[in-house]
């Protein structure tokens, strides 16, 4: 008897053995599932996975291109220009979208199904329910921007075929190295899209069973396009997460402008951490004790609006050293090196397809003279006002050549050329390709103006 008594008495004074919580990676498949689970997520899987391929291969065979859109103008040329087009357009609307149905429901779900406690008994810790929660959204996210890079792509070789793409600034990439720097801008597409997931987190672990939660990311992305299109300095545009849906382009250049890009993706990453952390901090400060806790307050509000707009702050004085000037970015100068470089890519190309005798970049020497408000506008900054006059001259002719641009510059640098004669240089009228007839190239085309100081272009005349 005092034997099974001194029993007792040990075990009671042991105590109770701790319950370990639960490895995060149980409670990462088991997050995964749920979500996967859910017949919207499989339905956005469904459509990215096919939706923009099925769009690439019908617009490759109607006679009107969205030539609206940057690459939109070759869909008829190269089965690459196809994803490309996507990506303009998911970056814009698809992508906001995603994110807001995705990570911005991902907490917020379970204040309305009441299962927070259930759920903290099971897994026993606040911080691997809130990791496994956040590998779980982006894994999700992942699989559908690989959905939409993959579908599109062959939708669109399916359709046109794998032939040579025309960059930003005129010149052709090869069919290999197209597929590169397609890879490449959908991957660095991830950057700003994980940003605007962790703005997700943070709104579903603020606004609780609130569906304002949702809309957190979108919201953000229609803010960050709206400020793009306002003639902001450099040092904040580029401050904006946003700004890495648009500088992929600098890929399509050679060479390659990289300069934009890495800092546009590098201010996305760090968004992406930042918000990520403010999310954290307020996760596990939550208390789950009462079932009246529905998210943050005001307090816990701006703990996290704060913090980002400090953010913006730094990011901002961070690229400021690396922009030429508090202005647009967009000078006369850069102006007139975008639209004589593209030209002079584009005429080589319409030599080959009119089958005249070959011509190089160099023996043109193609220059640009741009003006403004036929120059009663300083030659600065975005507008649809800009008009061009491209000179160049043909091996074994004294005389130059003219041809007259119609210029729209937009705020993000992109240039669009309209043809203002002579006609049988810049007029419409069509050519014969490998893929069929299709407008002459020097009719319209599409540049790209570096809004960061670089080095003059190896094809620019003017460089000493």
């Amino acid at each position: 008897m005092s034997v099974i008594t001194a029993g007792r008495t040990a075990v009671v004074a042991a105590g109770p053995v701790a319950a370990r919580p639960v490895p995060v990676g149980r409670v990462y498949r088991f997050e995964l599932v749920k979500l996967l689970s859910q017949w919207r997520i499989r339905l956005l899987l469904l459509a990215c996975w096919t939706a923009p391929g099925l769009f690439t291969a019908a617009v490759a065979q109607q006679g009107t291109l969205p030539s609206d859109t940057l690459f939109g103008r070759w869909m008829h040329a190269t089965g690459w220009a196809g994803p490309l087009v996507v990506l303009g357009f998911a970056g814009s609307w698809a992508l906001p979208l995603l994110t807001s149905v995705v990570a911005g429901d991902v907490f917020a779900v379970e204040d309305r199904l009441g299962t927070w406690r259930q759920l903290l008994v099971t897994v026993r810790s606040p911080r691997r329910i809130f990791a496994a929660k956040a590998l779980a959204s982006t894994t999700v996210i992942v699989l559908l921007v690989a959905g939409l890079a993959a579908s599109g792509t062959v939708g669109g070789l399916a359709a046109v075929g794998d032939q040579p793409l025309v960059g930003v600034d005129g010149h052709l990439l090869r069919p290999s190295d197209a597929a590169v720097s397609v890879l490449l801008a959908w991957a660095c597409a991830l950057a700003p899209t994980l940003a605007l997931a962790a703005l997700g987190l943070l709104g579903s672990v603020l606004l609780g069973r609130s569906p304002m939660g949702l809309l957190v990311p979108a919201l953000a992305a229609v803010a960050m396009q709206l400020a793009q299109l306002l003639p902001l300095p450099v040092a904040l545009r580029l401050a904006l997460p946003g700004y890495a849906f648009v500088s992929w382009n600098g890929l399509f250049a050679d060479p390659a402008r990289l300069d934009e890009l890495l800092i546009a993706v590098a201010v996305s990453l760090v968004w992406a951490a930042a918000a990520t952390t403010a999310a954290w901090l307020l996760f596990v400060r939550r208390d789950f004790t009462t079932g009246s806790e529905d998210g943050a307050g005001r307090r816990a509000l701006a703990f996290a609006v704060l913090p980002l707009a400090g953010l913006l702050a730094l990011t901002s004085g961070a690229v400021w050293p690396a922009t030429p000037s508090t202005g647009s970015g967009i000078t006369q100068e850069k102006v007139q090196r975008s639209v004589a470089t593209a030209f002079a890519h584009l005429y080589r190309l319409q030599t080959e397809q009119l089958h005249r005798p070959a011509v190089t970049e160099d023996q043109l020497r193609a220059t640009a003279a741009c003006q403004r408000g036929d120059g009663q506008v300083d030659p600065e900054g975005p507008g649809n006002d800009w008009r061009c006059v491209v000179t160049w001259h043909l091996p074994g002719t004294d005389a130059p050549g003219t041809a007259v641009y119609q210029l729209d510059v937009a705020s993000d640098g992109r240039l669009t050329a309209d043809g203002d004669g002579p006609k049988d240089v810049n007029g419409y009228f069509l050519v014969h390709t490998p893929t069929g007839d299709a407008p002459n190239p020097l009719w319209q085309f599409d540049g790209q103006v570096g809004l960061l100081a670089s080095p003059a272009h190896p094809l620019d005349p003017t460089k000493e």
